[in-house]
């Protein structure tokens, strides 16, 4: 018992060695069984935060704020798509100025941990990597395709440029590099991730120290025998288990948790996550006290601006504007509930010592009074020269973010036909002006009935891009429609497909010049209409939806830019409301807030104070759907969780439960308790489209089930790739928590299909795999935290 209560203490000192990141040449490794700072065992206390999610002049005060959690280092990610906008043009200044950042934390005594990428994740527009590498249609992201290898060697150097002088021991606070990010999750390739390596390697020396982050089920695929490695998991996880394996295989290492994280992010048309600060909090506790290192991810989340919010697979899920994370500390600066438990818990490893002060906000909140939106602009105002041919992506047109509006003339069609394509994300379907109905991408819509036309109807398909992919193989997101579009028809039993051809396509880029400048230019138009200098509409820059005769645009409130104003007396930060409008952009004062849409759960956008100014300030909408009313106004704090959508995200349609009674299992048994991979092999392959899992029992003998995430296993004994995959139909889903069926495909391990309390057994999961497939297996994966709650015993599987 002594030993034991004598080991606590040397791991509660190695926890509480004091910390200031002052200049002067150091050293940071890794030793034996703990990282060493200039020679001295040091645990890494770090606080994930991103620069680009802040404003700029907020900087400090969020660097303060970690600091008063008691943080010794900062974490960052490094956004080569916000740096490298466009090809071969670099920005570092402003609020890209990651040198600056890096500066402060040591000016506040806090080392940096820097992620380069060249790819991030960070549920970031396309991970990290520029949109413009999809201009090169064939290229291999992520691989050592030659173009995208040249690409990320002058981007790394040109980010060297930047940090290689700030490493330690250069007298700088960088005191450990990450080589690419998570690439078990998208591959197996060591010589792509040791040519990553080769390239940082040469940049910031031989010294820096090294690492490579996975998750605890997949690192050994592609770890590196020179690199630190790190694992990744949540709140509430079995730390024993998750750094079990690398026991085994480094006994001698130090352990450190690279993203230990704090909450989850949110998706359009889903909850708001939320986690427990009490799992937080124990885990955290737990790790430092056996002196394992971590960087709490996130720490502070902010705010995903513009259009750099990604989206998750497999299927689409774009990701809201708001990264608020339900980190400690909320998307505008301030302390949460959860801030303050780990704050307490953070005084038992600050060797005794006067934790640091809470800072004040930068800015106060403040309201804004309702105000309209009066001016007008519809899309045409804005549009971009035509080009004709073939429907062609935003890529192919030299766009990243906006609309496309694709035309063509139709073939005389007697009866309804069916419109059918690849429609990235947002298309919205009109026939002679008049509007059809729109195809989501989100709801894995690709086809559309419309209905009997003349000859030389006109077609017209405006398609807006949400973020591209950040996760996952499908990171290569191509915008717009891709591939071709066809009209199915039936005639005297003779099914038709028609390809159109003879488009089109004319760009609406979503930048703030853009929508300024449509907005002048009509501004200008009505002023001459108001002043009698021209009689009538002005149905040339008039159309949308059949609106031609409106004697002013902006009398028109559908579709297109909506620029209104209001007064300050003092400046502070605010949350402008969104809820009566469609969906789209908007810019305040000329910065880029972000989207917004109106199903939510985010109905708010922050807007920092320092972006605004007493007197006069501007907002524009674009919005692409149309607002239900062209209404602004600021509250004092954000909404994040409300939806608004059509029908609920549950997939209990009893129509679409399949009749299993009559089915012969593919396999049946029990699954073992624990965490971890399971794996069941069938006795013979089966064909079919649905896998069924049927949950008898679960190991606790409880009714609540929970699975993290499952595979099904093809003729060749591999995974099947989950891209295509739907949910077909579940008994019971804990839709409050976001426990719906999709969790079980949706790639993160740390999420989870949860059935409802009292439900009964037993539990019904069907999942779509797309097409007709020979399934030999199953693999399942029980949630992680301990003792794996929720882990079904009896189970039935059927191919269907």
């Amino acid at each position: 018992m002594r030993r034991q209560i004598i080991f606590a203490l040397l791991l509660s000192l190695l926890a509480i060695t004091p910390v200031s990141a002052q200049k002067g040449k150091g050293t940071f490794e890794a030793g034996k069984g703990t990282f060493l700072l200039n020679g001295k065992p040091f645990v890494v206390k770090a606080a994930e935060v991103h620069y680009p999610r802040i404003p700029q002049p907020y900087w400090e005060h969020r660097i303060k704020m970690c600091k008063a959690l008691g943080m010794n280092t900062i974490c960052i990610y490094v956004f080569w798509n916000i740096h490298e906008q466009k090809e071969g043009e670099f920005d570092f200044t402003g609020n890209n100025d990651v040198a600056q950042f890096c500066r402060l934390a040591q000016k506040n005594g806090m080392y940096v941990i820097v992620r380069p990428g060249p790819y991030v994740c960070a549920e970031w527009e396309m991970g990290g990597l520029p949109w413009w590498l999809l201009k090169k249609k064939d290229i291999r992201l992520r691989e050592q395709d030659p173009y995208f290898m040249e690409r990320v060697k002058i981007f790394e150097e040109k980010v060297g440029e930047q940090l290689a002088p700030l490493t330690i021991q250069n007298g700088g606070p960088i005191i450990m590099v990450q080589v690419e990010n998570e690439y078990g999750s998208y591959g197996e390739d060591k010589p792509y991730v040791s040519a990553i390596r080769d390239c940082l390697r040469g940049i910031y020396g031989k010294e820096l120290a090294l690492f490579q982050c996975d998750w605890s089920s997949n690192f050994e695929k592609n770890g590196l025998d020179d690199l630190v490695w790190t694992m990744n998991f949540g709140t509430g996880a079995n730390i024993d288990q998750q750094f079990r394996r690398l026991g085994q295989l480094r006994p001698d290492a130090p352990k450190m948790c690279s993203e230990f994280w704090s909450g989850w992010f949110d998706k359009w048309g889903a909850r708001h996550e939320t986690r427990p600060a009490k799992d937080m909090v124990d885990g955290m506790d737990e790790m430092l006290s056996k002196g394992i290192s971590f960087s709490l991810y996130m720490t502070h989340g902010g705010t995903s601006f513009g259009h750099w919010a990604g989206a998750n697979s497999p299927g689409f899920a774009p990701d809201v504007t708001s990264y608020d994370y339900d980190a400690p500390i909320n998307e505008y600066g301030q302390a949460t509930p959860k801030f303050w438990e780990l704050r307490k818990m953070m005084e038992k490893y600050n060797d005794g010592k006067k934790m640091p002060t809470v800072p004040k906000a930068p800015m106060p909140i403040i309201t804004v009074p309702k105000f309209e939106l009066k001016e007008f602009a519809p899309f045409m105002a804005a549009m971009t020269k035509p080009v004709n041919g073939a429907p062609k992506t935003f890529e192919e047109m030299g766009m990243g973010w906006g609309a496309m509006m694709y035309s063509t003339r139709l073939p005389e069609i007697a009866s309804q036909s069916v419109l059918t394509g690849e429609f990235h994300d947002f298309a919205q379907v009109f026939i002679d002006k008049k509007y059809i109905g729109k195809i989501d991408r989100v709801k894995n819509e690709k086809s559309l009935t419309i209905p009997a036309v003349k000859k030389g109807a006109e077609l017209i398909i405006i398609v807006e891009g949400m973020g591209r992919i950040n996760f996952g193989r499908a990171i290569k997101d191509f915008k717009g429609i891709v591939g071709n579009v066809t009209l199915t028809t039936e005639t005297d039993d003779v099914e038709m497909v028609m390809t159109l051809k003879n488009w089109m396509n004319v760009a609406i880029p979503d930048d703030y010049e853009t929508a300024a400048k449509a907005l002048d230019m009509v501004k200008g138009v009505n002023d001459q209409i108001a002043a009698g200098k021209v009689k009538g509409s002005v149905p040339a820059l008039a159309f949308t939806q059949g609106y031609e005769g409106s004697k002013k645009l902006s009398d028109i409130m559908k579709p297109g830019y909506h620029r209104g104003y209001f007064n300050l007396s003092k400046v502070g930060d605010t949350f402008l409301n969104f809820e009566t409008w469609g969906k789209g952009q908007v810019y305040v004062n000329g910065h880029a807030l972000g989207r917004i849409w109106s199903i939510g759960p985010q109905q708010t956008l922050y807007v920092p104070g320092c972006w605004l100014k007493k007197g006069k300030n501007e907002v524009i909408v674009l919005d692409v759907v149309g607002p239900k009313e062209a209404v602004v106004w600021g509250q004092d704090k954000p909404e994040l969780n409300k939806l608004q959508l059509e029908k609920s995200n549950k997939h209990n349609n009893i129509g679409d439960k399949p009749d299993l009674n009559s089915d012969t299992p593919a396999a049946q048994g029990q699954f073992n308790g624990g965490n971890g991979w399971q794996t069941v092999k069938f006795s013979s392959p089966k064909k079919g489209r649905l896998l069924c899992l049927e949950a008898l029992s679960t190991q606790a003998g409880d009714d609540v089930v929970a699975i993290a995430e499952i595979y099904a296993l093809g003729s060749d004994g591999k995974r099947l790739s989950r891209e295509p995959w739907t949910t077909k139909y579940a008994d019971s889903e804990n839709e409050n928590g976001n426990h719906t069926g999709d969790k079980v495909y949706d790639l993160q391990e740390s999420t989870y299909w949860q059935t409802v309390k009292g439900a009964g057994f037993p539990h019904l999961l069907v999942i779509d795999l797309g097409s007709e497939q020979t399934v030999t297996g199953f693999e399942y994966l029980p949630r992680a935290e301990q003792g794996a709650p929720g882990s079904v015993k009896n189970y039935k599987i059927f191919i269907k």
